[in-house]
């Protein structure tokens, strides 16, 4: 079945992908052949997957989560959903202020 995951890196970045084979792909991550971000940022740890049920889906997920912010991920790995619609509001007065502030 195919996966939407996300890794936590050495670094404490978090990288999100897809697979059908969500077991390979973690140790392709670890062996530094799984993708180019994650092979400088070795060793990963799989902080949250789920599963779909095609590949395209499991892809469309990826991409979604990938424009999350990193508290929107963080609230998606710890399971606290009723936090998401939240988290994906833009604080436009915090972003007009601080336009206004860079036009000075």
């Amino acid at each position: 079945m195919p996966w939407m995951y996300i890794l936590r890196c050495a670094d404490n970045s978090y990288y999100v992908g897809s697979t059908t084979d969500l077991q390979r792909r973690i140790v392709e991550h670890n062996d530094g052949i799984g993708a180019e971000y994650t092979a400088r940022r070795r060793p990963v740890e799989l902080v949250y997957s789920a599963e779909f049920p095609d590949i395209r889906q499991a892809y469309a997920a990826e991409k979604q989560v990938q424009g999350w912010s990193r508290t929107k991920r963080e609230a998606l790995i710890r399971g606290d959903f009723e936090a998401l619609p939240g988290l994906a509001k833009k604080d436009f007065a915090k972003y007009h202020a601080k336009r206004q502030q860079d036009n000075k």
